[in-house]
Parts: C-alpha cells; sequence; structure tokens
C-alpha cells in the first residue's frame, strides 16, 4: 500500500478482458496507490501508439500487443519502472530487452487452463455435429439435419501438453475419445494426474494418421510456429477435424486453406490466427465448414478476474521498491 509520502503511479492497461471489466479493479489499483489509463483497445495497439503512451506510465500491464525492444526502449527513456504480461502467452512480448535494459517482468503462468478447455471441448462438440452449421441454416429458414459422428471412440492428435493441454485431455478422456499427447517440453511424468493416465504420447507427427481431431494448445515458440503445415497435413487422416485454441502461427493457414479446399481437412475451428483480426480477405471466412472465435477462450469473468488481480499485486510488488518522481 502507498505510503503517504508516496506519490501515485501511472499504469497503463492495454489487455481486453482486463479493460473490459476495468471498474471493478479501481479499488485494488487505489489501494496500491496506482493511477490507471484504459485506453480503448480492440485487440492490440500499435507500436506506435505504445512507443507514445508506454513512457509516460511507471507500469504496464501488457495484452497481446507488439512489446518489443523499440517500445521498452521508449519506456525506459521515460518513466517506465516495470511490466506484467497479462495472461500465459508471452511470444509477442521482448523479455530479453527487458533484461537488459533492467525492467523487471513477468507474466500470470496456469490462469486459463480450465477455460480455454472448455472452448476446446466445445469446438469439438461443434465440428463433430455441425452445431455452427444448423445454427446458420435456421437462422436463415431452414431446418438441416447434418449427420455426425460420435465423439466416443475418436482419437485427438492433441498438440501441447502444458496447463490448457492437460485441462482438455481431461475433458476429451471423459467423453471417451483416445488422445495422443504431442510435447517436447512435458516429459511423461510418474507424478501425472491419475484422470491422465489414459493419455498416450508421441513424438510430432507420429501416428498423426490415426486422428479425428488435431486439437493445438501449445504456446508459440521458434520450434512451434508453423508446425502444422501442408506436410503434417498430408500425413492426416482425410478429413480430419482441426482446432486452434493456442496461437495463430502455430498453424500455416495457406496450408490450412489448401486442406479444406480438397477436403483432407474436413472442418476448422479456431479462436486464434496468424493476424487478427482475421482479414476480411481471408478464405477461411468464405468456407461453410469453419467457425470463428476472437481469441476470447480465456476470457471469463471468473478467470479475468484472478488474473487481473494477479497482474495488479506483481506490478505492485515490482514498483513498491522504485522511487517514483
Amino acid at each position: 500500500m502507498m505510503k503517504n509520502s508516496e506519490k501515485p503511479m501511472n499504469v497503463l492497461v492495454t489487455c481486453p478482458p482486463m479493460l473490459g471489466m476495468i471498474d471493478s479493479f479501481q479499488p485494488l489499483f487505489e489501494q496500491h496507490g496506482m493511477i490507471v489509463t484504459a485506453p480503448k483497445v480492440v485487440q492490440t495497439l500499435s507500436v506506435e501508439e505504445l512507443i507514445e503512451l508506454v513512457p509516460q506510465h511507471h507500469g504496464w500491464i501488457i495484452g497481446d500487443d507488439p512489446a518489443t525492444r523499440a517500445v521498452f526502449e521508449a519506456g525506459k527513456a521515460g518513466q517506465l519502472k516495470a511490466a506484467v504480461k497479462w495472461g500465459i502467452g508471452v511470444d509477442n512480448v521482448d523479455f530479453a530487452a527487458c533484461k537488459e535494459l533492467g525492467i523487471p517482468i513477468t507474466n500470470t503462468p496456469n490462469m486459463f487452463g480450465a477455460e480455454v478447455a472448455d472452448i476446446a471441448m466445445g469446438y469439438v462438440i461443434a465440428l463433430a455435429r455441425d452445431t455452427f452449421a444448423i445454427d446458420r441454416a435456421v437462422r436463415a429458414g431452414g431446418w438441416p439435419k447434418p449427420r455426425g459422428i460420435s465423439l466416443a471412440g475418436k482419437t485427438v492428435a492433441l498438440v501441447g501438453f502444458g496447463d490448457i493441454g492437460k485441462s482438455a485431455a481431461k475433458r476429451l478422456l471423459a467423453a471417451d475419445m483416445q488422445v495422443i499427447a504431442y510435447d517436447p517440453f512435458a516429459a511423461p511424468s510418474t507424478h501425472e494426474a491419475p484422470e491422465l493416465s489414459a493419455v498416450q504420447r508421441a513424438a510430432w507427427p507420429q501416428r498423426l494418421e490415426e486422428a479425428d481431431f488435431i486439437l493445438v494448445t501449445c504456446a508459440l515458440t521458434d520450434s512451434s510456429r508453423h508446425l502444422v503445415n501442408a506436410e503434417t497435413l498430408a500425413q492426416a487422416k482425410p478429413g480430419v477435424r482441426m482446432i486452434n485454441v493456442g496461437r495463430g502461427p502455430v498453424i500455416d493457414e495457406a496450408a490450412l486453406e489448401a486442406a479444406l479446399r480438397v477436403g483432407q481437412v474436413h472442418s476448422a475451428a479456431l479462436d486464434v490466427f496468424e493476424v487478427e483480426p482475421l482479414p476480411a480477405d481471408s478464405y477461411l471466412r468464405q468456407h461453410p465448414r469453419c467457425v470463428f472465435g476472437s481469441h476470447n477462450a480465456s476470457n471469463t469473468a471468473d478467470a479475468v478476474a484472478r488474473t487481473s488481480e494477479i497482474a495488479i499485486d506483481k506490478l505492485a510488488e515490482f514498483l513498491m521498491g522504485s522511487q517514483v518522481g
């Protein structure tokens, strides 16, 4: 809590889910002696906007913005003392630049496993039963009866076996599905939760021809960029259903479009994209068997409140020892 002798700290928030509930966090900001700037953000601010805004603030709670070296250098030349990346994904943040510039920074890991897994499971069901297509047709006056597929006994290639992947696996196994997990950074453990004991492990893209669904939950790294590409899609079972709740660039969208055109991929449910928002001229918009999210899988009132409170507390800890003046 701010001492009487201390001046208020200016904090910039650029994370849309947090901004959507910003009024509810005002008491916690005030408790820590913070004055909040809450700009209107659809998905991200531009580098140019950030270079103008960030230096005016002592702290920054980052969304999916391009938090580049240039932005942090501008911040360091101004008032910026510390930052927190809201959420779990960090591919948009230059942590190395922060370290070199002496700007304390962290993220809020393991926050959204259940929430994102819920959306992933919803997409699995939607693609299995064409629920989105039925909705569109009924709204247009139709009454379609598409023949779907049952979940029980189907196989899911689960790309990423971290917090989100494990939460998704629990839901998939509960639906009597087979799960093959791919994650070089999550080695099989003797301490794995008993409910995950049925998960099989493989090295990507082994056994991809067995999968009825490919579900991407992994983070974006140099090794995961375009992990799903023309070559791997060609190895997949014809008519595979694709779901991405991880990061857009894990999937090569040009390859996905080509596979959708010829039916190698039956349908796709995408919460994230290579370019966000999804460009108006994207072929994916025109494909009748695609369903879209808006990079919103983690956005529940409960998860946003939990994560935002942690982000504010972490930022306050960083700033507490700083002499702001």
